[in-house]
């Protein structure tokens, strides 16, 4: 097979900040190598086509089944073609191609179902932290998996993963370039409270406390409030954009339901205050560690549960009557959090520093140069 790697953008807009470092890494490593950056809607295509315009050997290409998508969404509901159809049209193409890297688990089909399929495909993470999905078959079928820390890293070796299977790089995402320019969101300058309700109802604070607690941050006025959910929530629970849009019109309050901005990263990096209950967004909050507050309005008795190892990092409001107070302390508590916040943030994402992506670029190189040309 011809020396080439292809890229894998099929499934929702959140994955991209999670992959294409990884190819901005292997165009400036290696100029001359062939990549491939298979899409499946405009929306990807119109973001890729203008971020590789100084990689001539990057080429984007639309997978059969391609989608033209003609809302102005760029994170919310989006048209994606149906996967498995798409990638069974796909695979003819991607045999000839000696590395396939991928960031879900929908494309690991193809080396789960057909396990002499000719192309090494390599899974890199898209979430991080003590809550991440590990026990999905199909990520066994993977060539190699990149994860961001030795302590994630541990997790899949305690499943069973061989040693040589799974590799820990650093955090993809950290390298992110194309975040969104944040300008003045707020007409005054106030602290800012990101509130960020995970999109698993089971692991959410949005089906009890939601509600209440917009209605909480949109009444105060001594913070500005960024509401801006995963796009999986708005997806799922349709009485989000409801909610959020009654309050989008508040001076001190800034709603984002369809942009970019809302899975690229902007708005953990802008906040001052983390808002939430399980998501793995809270770790790339800490990257650079301040006050948060947690959510747990299932009373769960948490403080021993490795699965619930973030929530020592502020304090855990158990009673939404005490969401204010837990509020006004977080700034002045925050010493005493901050190294556990550090020793959270270095052990899931395996330090704070950006050269995970060139990490994964160089591991990715490692296995094309396995296949030496040839299969």
């Amino acid at each position: 097979m011809r020396k080439k790697v292809a890229f894998l953008f099929l499934g929702e807009t959140l994955l991209i900040p999670h992959l294409f470092p990884i190819v901005e890494q292997l165009a400036e490593i290696d100029p001359g190598l062939p990549i491939d950056l298979w899409v499946s809607t405009s929306l990807h295509e119109d973001m890729l086509v203008t971020w590789t315009v100084d990689y001539p050997e990057v080429r984007v290409r639309r997978a059969p089944g391609f989608r033209r998508a003609f809302a102005n969404s760029i994170a919310g509901p989006s048209p994606l073609p149906a996967k498995l159809p798409m990638l069974l049209r796909l695979a003819p193409r991607l045999a000839r191609v000696p590395v396939v890297v991928c960031a879900e688990q929908t494309s690991l089909w193809l080396p789960r179902l057909v396990p002499w399929f000719p192309s090494r495909f390599v899974k890199t993470s898209h979430g991080v932290g003590s809550m991440s999905a590990r026990d999905d078959s199909r990520r066994m079928a993977a060539f190699q998996t990149l994860v961001p820390s030795e302590q994630e890293r541990r997790t899949y070796l305690d499943r069973g993963m061989a040693s040589d299977r799974i590799v820990a790089t650093g955090y993809v995402k950290s390298a992110f370039r194309q975040r969104t320019p944040l300008r003045s969101l707020f007409d005054y300058e106030r602290p800012t409270i990101l509130y960020n309700p995970h999109w698993q109802p089971h692991r959410s604070s949005w089906p009890d406390w939601g509600r209440s607690v917009v209605d909480f941050l949109s009444a105060q006025t001594e913070w500005n409030v960024i509401l801006a959910p995963h796009q999986r929530l708005v997806e799922r629970a349709p009485e989000v954009r409801a909610v959020l849009t009654s309050v989008a019109n508040l001076p001190h309050v800034h709603v984002d339901l369809d942009s970019f901005a809302m899975v690229d990263g902007s708005y953990t990096s802008a906040a001052d205050l983390y808002l939430g209950d399980t998501s793995s967004q809270l770790i790339e909050f800490l990257a650079k560690p301040r006050p948060a507050v947690f959510l747990n309005p299932f009373g769960r008795t948490w403080e021993a549960d490795p699965n619930f190892e973030m929530w020592h990092a502020g304090e855990v409001v158990t009673d939404l009557t005490t969401l204010p107070a837990a509020i006004a302390r977080a700034r002045p508590s925050h010493a005493s959090f901050l190294e556990t916040q550090r020793r959270i943030a270095d052990n899931a994402l395996g330090g704070t520093d950006d050269l995970g992506a060139r990490r994964a670029a160089k591991q990715v190189l490692r296995i094309l140069a396995l296949s030496d040309g040839t299969r």
